[in-house]
């Protein structure tokens, strides 16, 4: 007989009989449905979906098989900071006797749709997601399994009902430009990151923010785009090194930018900090053995998979309502910033 099959218990008004009845299939229908089954086509799956969220169907949180798992899902696992939000999951997971599953699924937006048929079958203990958003739908699935779900957030600001944990960008970006006015600098450029992440907009936000409070114009042609990676960093660098106007300091958004800024600076015959100041984002392991060490904004990325693990476990045992979390960011001063050249 099939698990879904044993689960006709009562939870809240509905049963999964008469969820069978009203959707006019059969219960074995409707736990393939639960269980994450590809063989039910997508209209009848649509409409189980449906009247299992219209009924507030919630599976048992301790179901007898289900697996002592924590799921964490990446769009990309070869980012540079991937390594340190798996560290604080696992470093959770140990306590309480769990594994720790990796998946790499979907865009920085949302995973993949195909990914939800495979959490379903493997039924973990909850997942933490990095990611800006869910779709409305797996939302709804996860939901009625009872498998609960923490959005890790260096990426946006995820919808009030999704449980989050993120930090304050904003303060990390006042906080960068601040350390390079305080430096004695008027000519200061930011590479934020992409321009569809709010946390790329909440640190350019603070860097306006700390020039606009020192009285400082921002050419329009310093504030540019990149993408988190080192090549990124390293053309936009170029590009405003060429300029006869050129900064003598560059925020950038991430620690791997700040590394194709120091490329950059090579190319161009510049030294670092003599001729060009650079202050990171991250503090990311290599930002300390770089040459010169990198100067950065700490960004507590371990804490908040740890963080996000532990309102994973409290919200399987307690239940509760979303909860959004934000931790504090820090500046590292390190030997990459100085006062600028005199001229």
């Amino acid at each position: 007989m099939l698990h879904g099959m044993r689960e006709e218990e009562e939870s809240g008004r509905v049963t999964l009989a008469q969820v069978a009845e009203e959707a006019g299939v059969s219960v074995s229908t409707v736990s393939k449905v639960l269980n994450g089954r590809q063989d039910v086509s997508r209209p009848t799956r649509l409409k189980v979906e449906r009247l299992l969220e219209i009924h507030g169907y919630q599976r048992t949180p301790k179901s007898a098989w289900e697996a002592p798992l924590i799921e964490i899902v990446f769009h990309e696992l070869d980012s540079i900071w991937a390594m340190e939000l798996i560290r604080g999951v696992e470093d959770v997971a140990k306590e309480h006797d769990a594994s720790v599953v990796l998946t790499e699924s979907g865009t920085r937006h949302s995973p993949d749709p195909g990914w939800i048929e495979g959490v379903l079958r493997r039924r973990p203990l909850g997942v933490v997601l990095v990611f800006s958003s869910l779709p409305l739908e797996v939302k709804q699935q996860l939901r009625s399994r009872a498998i609960p779900f923490v959005i890790i957030d260096p990426a946006g600001d995820p919808e009030p009902d999704v449980p989050s944990v993120g930090s304050a960008n904003w303060s990390g970006g006042l906080a960068a430009t601040r350390h390079l006015i305080e430096c004695g600098h008027r000519r200061i450029a930011i590479i934020t990151g992409p321009e569809d992440m709010l946390c790329s907009l909440a640190r350019l936000d603070g860097f306006r923010s700390a020039m606009g409070m020192a009285g400082l114009e921002i050419p329009p042609d310093f504030v540019s785009f990149g993408d988190f990676h080192v090549e990124g960093g390293r053309r936009r660098a170029m590009e405003l090194l060429a300029r006869p106007d050129r900064p003598t300091a560059i925020f950038a958004g991430s620690d791997l930018q700040a590394l194709g800024v120091l490329e950059a600076a090579r190319v161009h015959g510049l030294k670092v900090p003599d001729d060009l100041s650079v202050v990171g984002y991250d503090d990311v392991a290599v930002a300390q053995w770089t040459s010169p060490a990198l100067t950065t904004v700490h960004q507590p990325l371990r804490q908040m998979a740890e963080e996000a693990a532990q309102m994973l476990l409290r919200m399987r045992a307690e239940g509760g309502t979303a909860t959004r979390l934000e931790l504090a960011t820090s500046l590292v001063v390190r030997k990459s910033t100085a006062p600028p050249p005199t001229t």
